[in-house]
């Protein structure tokens, strides 16, 4: 597939490949991330269409636990959902994002990581933010420049709908956020041929109905709690390998070899 080349910076780029997938967006403006929801907001404004021909509905909270609290409920009704924070934005969506990976709901957090805030405000990077969530349940790519964010972007979507394990997809704040490069760019039709569309349907015909109640979310007691948890192990120790598969469908000849490695938590025998 030939792509055409355009000047841009990270968030630009994670913008980008991010609202060819995005059906609802959830927002709450950050440094350094607010590029990335402002670009989305702008181009749903102007009614440009994603790969599934829709334009992406932008919903901007009081907050980023208000944003967090609407891709929950965006995924659970069944449209594919994304947000873009960092820093204290990020720990303020920690809550959620439990319930999100618990529940293998996909959607892709970008995040452009910076410092959190602790005996005082800094803006500039660190990855404090993104470490602070590696207990989740969240898988997480990383980027170190403008190329990547584009290629591993799309990745993270991908990976995310074919595997039902949520994504943090990070890169350095102001370091590669607002760093300008030249890229190849997807064309959305290609984008669209790499979907897996029955996991999408699949997905859809989950989101809970009216017309089909069920009941999520029940109270559990520990036994039987940590049995459903144990219960999503196969779907995290699926995902290397559906990662490399769309790792080497969506990446171009030139791209390096990435491994990938996953941890799966299980709970301490008691007897």
């Amino acid at each position: 597939m030939a792509r055409k080349f355009k000047t841009m910076d990270g968030n630009n780029a994670a913008a980008y490949v991010s609202y060819a997938f995005t059906e609802v967006a959830g927002i709450y403006p950050i440094t350094p991330s607010s590029p990335m929801a402002d670009y989305v907001d702008q181009w749903a404004a102007q009614g440009q269409k994603n790969i599934f021909g829709t334009t992406v509905k932008v919903i901007e909270m009081q907050s980023e636990a208000g944003a967090a609290g609407t891709v929950h409920g965006s995924l659970n009704a069944g449209a594919l959902t994304t947000t873009y924070t960092a820093s204290q934005g990020l720990l303020l969506m920690i809550p959620n994002m439990y319930k999100i990976a618990g529940e293998l709901l996909p959607c892709v957090f970008h995040v452009s990581a910076r410092t959190v805030a602790a005996q005082s405000l800094n803006i500039f990077g660190d990855h404090s933010d993104v470490m602070a969530c590696r207990q989740t349940g969240f898988a997480m790519l990383a980027e170190g420049n403008v190329q990547e964010v584009m290629d591993l972007g799309a990745v993270a979507h991908l990976a995310a709908i074919k595997g039902r394990v949520p994504f943090i997809n990070f890169f350095d704040g102001f370091r590669t956020s607002h760093e300008i490069q030249k890229v190849a760019i997807w064309d959305y039709k290609d984008l669209a041929e790499t979907v897996a569309m029955d996991a999408v349907n699949a997905f859809r015909k989950r989101a809970l109905n009216p017309e089909h109640p069920t009941m999520r979310g029940s109270h559990e007691n520990g036994d039987i709690f940590f049995q459903h948890r144990e219960a999503a192990n196969k779907y995290y120790d699926a995902l290397p390998r559906s990662w490399r598969s769309t790792w080497a469908r969506s990446t171009p000849s030139w791209a390096p070899i990435i491994s990938c490695s996953t941890t799966t938590a299980r709970p301490t025998p008691t007897g």
